[in-house]
């Protein structure tokens, strides 16, 4: 932990944290995820996921912290849904790009809101240079290539989220995995990257856990919140 303040919230990236490499979601995450609800630490789910997606593992894992979906791009705080993320340069971006390359949308795309998700057929260094014009951000998260707003992200839309539980960025403990992952974890007061992590995000970690996915996430949980 950072100096001595005490950890009031988590927020939680999905894929490749508690899930595995095959997007298998670690029953004893749950369980871990659970436990610190019941002790009064509200868990937000940071995810660049879909929003229906999202509240439905909100129910599934049974947090109560407000969503972070689409890297950002859409919340949910209090039932109020906010969309943060502009998709039209995303839009124009993923048109430029299918008429260079064979690419095509992830599954239910047509429920995006504010980012277009590719298939991973294609190098996320090459998809970065073909857009080098176009005003968009571009992350690798494993499971899907995001063109994305870069006026907003991750850290940024958990930051609203934050200020609407009435807590400081400083009191958070983050977990994740990713590129897209760095944003967030770059402004709370306890970074966790789980083992499987990308090295950047490990080297800004302030603990790597010893376990993978889902086991890593129940490592951090009760090495910071339940001990």
């Amino acid at each position: 932990m950072i100096g001595e303040k005490k950890l009031k919230a988590i927020a939680l990236d999905v894929d490749g944290t508690i899930t595995d490499k095959n997007r298998k979601i670690c029953l004893n995450a749950v369980k871990a995820i659970r436990q610190a609800e019941d002790r009064g630490i509200p868990v937000i789910i940071v995810t660049g996921n879909i929003m229906c997606a999202t509240k439905t593992m909100a129910i599934l894992f049974g947090t109560s912290g407000g969503l972070v979906a689409e890297n950002g791009g859409v919340i949910e705080s209090h039932g109020k849904i906010q969309v943060l993320g502009n998709i039209e340069e995303c839009q124009r971006a993923y048109k430029f790009l299918r008429s260079r390359f064979k690419v095509k949308k992830v599954e239910f795309s047509d429920q995006r809101i504010s980012e277009v998700a590719v298939e991973r057929n294609i190098e996320e260094e090459l998809v970065k240079d073909i857009l080098r014009d176009f005003n968009v951000e571009v992350y690798d998260t494993k499971f899907a290539i995001h063109l994305t707003d870069p006026t907003v992200d991750k850290g940024s839309s958990l930051e609203i989220l934050a200020t609407d539980l009435g807590i400081s960025m400083d009191e958070i403990l983050a977990i994740g995995d990713s590129e897209n992952d760095i944003e967030f974890l770059r402004v709370v007061g306890m970074k966790v990257a789980v083992n499987n992590a990308d090295e950047e995000l490990k080297a800004l970690a302030d603990y790597v856990t010893e376990n993978s996915y889902g086991d890593g996430v129940v490592e951090a949980i009760e090495k910071f919140i339940l001990k």
